[in-house]
């Protein structure tokens, strides 16, 4: 049976923990992303926020369910810190590209987390809001309702699929890291072009590109490919 969340108001009511922190959803889920970038998933653990936060592991569960629940809030949360701030133009494509990199950039910035939440849907607050907005974006822009959908989709598994893989790597130790990005100096560049002629033409550009996201590239693309669309069948049907 799922443990009952208390109600905001009670929580309030509490007294503060013995540090005299006075413990909130917000402030749980600051010091779980805290902990994740100092422990990686396998160090957020129940027990271990209780001590971060000076009280007793139970308590958190006042405010979660459990740590999944508490998984889908960072989630929620790296959405909420990527689209604050962000104004919409009235141009479909400058709108979608800025929410795009705000998103990745915002989930990147937190890699351990990144990795622990991306494929999840939190059903919270400001996931629900940047769909919304989203999916306004397109039909606002004119995109038949099943274009809608299939661009929508397009769009935030792209970027979500982006931001994992990114962040995988920025996840890697340092020297591992490194070691993945000199491959492309070390070891592609040097192939002769007898044995591997694309591979040693391409090498000078592979090794600087190689080592950033596409990111931007492949969003670049879906927004071109989803213009051409909307040309074709804007006009078309279910509206």
């Amino acid at each position: 049976m799922a443990k009952r969340v208390v109600p905001e108001e009670k929580r309030r009511r509490r007294r503060p923990t013995r540090s005299g922190t006075v413990l909130s959803e917000a402030l749980i889920v600051e010091s779980a992303l805290r902990m994740l970038r100092e422990h990686g998933s396998g160090g957020l653990t129940a027990r271990r926020l209780g001590l971060a936060l000076d009280c007793d592991p139970s308590t958190l569960y006042r405010y979660f369910r459990g740590m999944d629940d508490l998984t889908r809030a960072i989630g929620d949360a790296l959405i909420g810190q990527a689209l604050r701030g962000w104004e919409r133009t009235g141009e479909w494509r400058a709108d979608l590209r800025t929410a795009g990199l705000r998103i990745h950039a915002a989930y990147v910035a937190h890699p351990q987390a990144a990795l622990l939440t991306a494929s999840r849907v939190t059903g919270r607050a400001h996931e629900l809001a940047a769909d919304e907005a989203i999916l306004d974006v397109l039909r606002t822009a004119g995109f038949p309702l099943s274009e809608t959908v299939r661009v929508y989709h397009a769009f935030v598994d792209q970027t979500l699929a982006f931001a994992a893989l990114d962040a995988a790597s920025l996840a890697l130790p340092p020297d591992a890291l490194r070691a993945d990005e000199d491959m492309w100096l070390s070891t592609y560049a040097r192939l002769p072009a007898t044995t591997h002629p694309r591979i040693a033409e391409a090498a000078p550009l592979l090794a600087t590109r190689m080592v950033t996201s596409a990111y931007p590239t492949a969003l670049e693309m879906l927004l071109e490919s989803a213009a051409a669309r909307l040309e074709r069948v804007g006009g078309e049907g279910d509206r």
